[in-house]
């Protein structure tokens, strides 16, 4: 397959799935709004189920799976997005299980501040948290405890809980990192590649693999096998 096939047959895979991806999101957001019990610093819960979903898989700073996969997943994400949250909760599973956990694949997280200025905290936060390989442990329990979108409930104390229930092991080291001007920086650049590839919305993928012209934006394939099946393109 020429360059040229395999690009358009890479958009087709992106845009086929347009109206699903549309139902997809928005049973997403039902299923992320049905939970009114995130945001509680002090009831932290799912961490456990965390920990079994991503036992055995590497992780380095904001990568899941083997550094040396030949196709890289990005996932340009704000982590109190609903739809984010659903997205992570009943689409990625899938794909982290067949891609990344048979080393197919790597996710790399990349935060993508869209809703207000506690966003850029919360990923400052995943990214220290990464900086201890329990990044996407980090995510993942975020994830399971968000509040209501732009409630206020993205405290020190709701951060320190979350951190300590991803088993990040040094909390002091965690503590002052995320707040560093070079985290916070981090967390701006990846927002602004997010905006350099086209994206308006949460989440939203890009790929690169041994059949791409480097990262190509991918959008929200509206399932687990759309991605699936980009990411299978990518690799050749």
């Amino acid at each position: 397959m020429s360059e040229s096939e395999r690009r358009e047959r890479l958009v087709k895979l992106g845009s086929a799935a347009a109206f699903l991806s549309l139902v997809v999101i928005a049973v997403l957001i039902v299923i992320s709004q049905s939970n009114s019990t995130g945001g509680d610093s002090g009831n932290i819960v799912d961490a456990k189920l965390v920990e079994r979903e991503l036992a055995g898989m590497p992780q380095k700073g904001m990568v899941l799976g083997d550094p040396d996969a030949e196709v890289r997943l990005l996932e340009f994400a704000d982590l109190q997005c609903p739809v984010c949250k659903g997205y992570a909760e009943e689409v990625l599973p899938q794909v982290i299980e067949s891609q990344v956990r048979t080393g197919k694949a790597r996710i790399d997280f990349r935060n993508f501040t869209i809703i207000d200025a506690q966003s850029t905290v919360a990923g400052a936060a995943a990214i220290a948290a990464g900086e201890q390989s329990r990044g996407w442990n980090f995510i993942e329990v975020f994830y399971r405890n968000q509040g209501a979108e732009r409630s206020g409930y993205v405290t020190d104390e709701f951060l320190t809980a979350v951190a300590k229930a991803a088993g990040v092991p040094d909390i002091a080291s965690w503590n002052r990192e995320r707040g560093s001007a070079r985290i916070l920086n981090e967390v701006a650049a990846s927002t602004s590649e997010a905006e350099s590839l086209g994206f308006a919305g949460t989440p939203s993928f890009a790929l690169e693999g041994p059949a791409t012209s480097g990262v190509e934006a991918l959008g929200t394939p509206g399932s687990a096998g759309g991605l699936e099946s980009a990411m299978e393109e990518a690799a050749g």
